[in-house]
């Protein structure tokens, strides 16, 4: 299986809103993703993604055999913490628990490391989802605490955890 990470294409979109189609893929994430998705919602997101600011925005289609099965991004925080930039993900459920996520998670951090002037790169996954905890300690992240009642998803309040790495 040849996992990568590549910029998105516009020709993603179909693919993309099956993937984003599923109510346990938005479970997982943060609020403000249109359910269903449509190819029209995946079009907005890409095209949004290949003209943002390329020193704030880093997005990428994580891909296996060049088919796009998921999304890895890293935004670029401001003032006291332009150093620090914070990562979300996602991958079609058909992956869950094969290692693709966390190698793409690797392969984003070394790009970023390797390429810009960041430090330090967070995740705050939800408590409840132990999957993505588990990616982001494959990927060498630590877990610095829980923030407790930090979010409402679902219409529960719920915990996340702060995860980061830092450069060497």
């Amino acid at each position: 299986m040849d996992v990568q990470i590549r910029e998105w294409k516009t020709e993603d979109a179909a693919t993309l809103a099956n993937l984003l189609n599923n109510k346990k893929i938005h479970d997982n994430l943060r609020d403000g993703l249109p359910f269903p998705y449509t190819v029209a919602d995946a079009t907005v997101f890409i095209s949004a993604m290949l003209s943002a600011d390329r020193d704030k925005t880093y997005a990428w289609a994580v891909t296996v055999n060049n088919i796009a099965v998921g999304s890895v991004s890293v935004f670029r925080k401001d003032n006291v913490h332009r150093l620090t930039a914070e990562m979300g993900y996602y991958i079609s459920e058909a992956y869950w628990g094969k290692g693709v996520m966390t190698t793409a998670v690797k392969k984003a951090c070394r790009y970023i490391f390797d390429n810009t002037d960041m430090i330090r790169i967070f995740a705050e996954p939800y408590d409840f989802n132990a999957a993505s905890c588990r990616v982001l300690e494959k990927a060498g992240f630590v877990c610095e605490g829980i923030l407790r009642k930090n979010a409402i998803k679902n219409g529960q309040v719920v915990d996340m955890k702060m995860y980061a790495i830092t450069k060497e």
